[in-house]
C-alpha cells in the first residue's frame, strides 16, 4: 500500500515517511520525525521532536509522541526518542525525548500505553509492557521486559520495575520492584509473586515455586538484605533465576520495595 496523507495533515520539510505510513486529518509531524512502514497517525495527534518511529505503531488521537523534556536541567539541544515495533499509544498519552543531546528516550516493542498515559525524558521501557490510564513514568525510570504498570500508578525518577512485575493501581513506588513480582500500596510494596503474569507467559510450575521460594526468603523471612542474599545463593535455584535476581539487586541505586 502507498502512503496515505490526509489533505488537512501537517508535515514538516525534513519528515521521513516510509512506505504504507498513514496520517489522518490534522494530524502534526515535525521535521524531525522518522516514521517506518505501517505506521497509523490518527487524527489530531502529534509527532514531534528528534523521533525515530519503528514499523506498525498506531498513535491514537490527541496524543503527543516526542515531546520536549519537563526536565530543568535541559539547555537546549535536540534530544532524542526512539521507538519500536507494533506499539500503541491511546488517547492523550504523552512521551517526552531526553534531556542531554547526545541522550534518548527508548522504548521497545509491542507495547501499549493507555489514554493519558505518560513516559518522562531518558526512560527506557522494554518489550510486551502495558502502562495503564493515566500512570506516569519519571524521568530515567526503566521498565523491564513484560511489566505492567496499573492505572494511575507513578514511578519515581531513577527507578527500575523488573521483568515480568507488576505495580498496581494507585500505587506509588519509589524503589525498585525486583523481577517477577507483583508491588501495591502507598508507598507500594512487594506482596507476593506476579504469578497470573508468569502463567500467562507459559512459565512452568517448577519456575514458579523457585521464584516462590525467592519472595519467601527475602520478603518474608526476617532476614536482612545480605543474609536474604546469602540464603538464596544456598538454596537449590534455578542458575538463571539466581542470576538474574543477584544481579538486579547488585545494580540498584534506589533500594528495593
Amino acid at each position: 500500500m502507498s502512503t496515505i496523507i490526509h489533505s488537512t495533515a501537517i508535515i514538516e520539510k525534513g519528515a521521513q515517511l516510509a512506505d504504507d505510513v498513514r496520517i489522518d486529518a490534522y494530524a502534526y509531524v515535525g521535521g524531525m520525525v522518522s516514521l517506518g512502514k505501517g505506521t497509523h497517525i490518527c487524527h489530531h495527534a502529534t509527532m514531534d521532536g528528534r523521533t525515530q518511529v519503528g514499523e506498525n505503531n498506531k498513535i491514537y488521537p490527541y496524543a503527543y509522541i516526542g515531546a520536549p523534556t519537563q526536565d530543568l536541567k535541559y539547555t537546549g539541544g535536540f534530544p532524542g526518542l526512539k521507538i519500536g515495533n507494533d506499539n500503541t499509544f491511546r488517547e492523550c498519552c504523552t512521551v517526552h525525548t531526553a534531556t542531554k543531546e547526545e541522550s534518548e528516550t527508548v522504548l521497545g516493542n509491542n507495547n501499549v500505553f493507555l489514554a493519558y498515559a505518560h513516559v518522562a525524558h531518558d526512560c527506557i521501557v522494554g518489550n510486551n509492557v502495558i502502562m495503564g490510564s493515566q500512570a506516569a513514568l519519571g524521568g530515567h525510570v526503566i521498565l523491564h521486559d513484560f511489566t505492567n504498570i496499573g492505572w494511575s500508578a507513578g514511578i519515581h525518577q531513577f527507578c527500575r520495575i523488573g521483568k515480568y512485575s507488576m505495580v498496581g493501581a494507585l500505587s506509588k513506588t519509589t524503589q525498585d520492584i525486583l523481577p517477577y513480582m507483583l508491588a501495591d500500596g502507598n508507598p507500594s510494596r512487594v506482596r507476593y509473586p506476579n504469578v497470573v503474569n508468569l502463567q500467562r507467559n507459559n512459565f512452568s510450575d517448577q519456575r514458579i515455586s523457585q521464584i516462590k521460594k525467592i519472595f519467601k526468603i527475602f520478603y518474608l523471612s526476617g532476614l536482612n538484605k545480605a543474609q536474604a542474599i546469602e540464603k538464596i545463593k544456598s538454596e537449590a535455584i534455578m542458575s538463571d533465576l539466581l542470576d538474574e535476581i543477584l544481579s538486579f539487586i547488585d545494580s540498584t541505586s534506589r533500594g528495593f520495595a
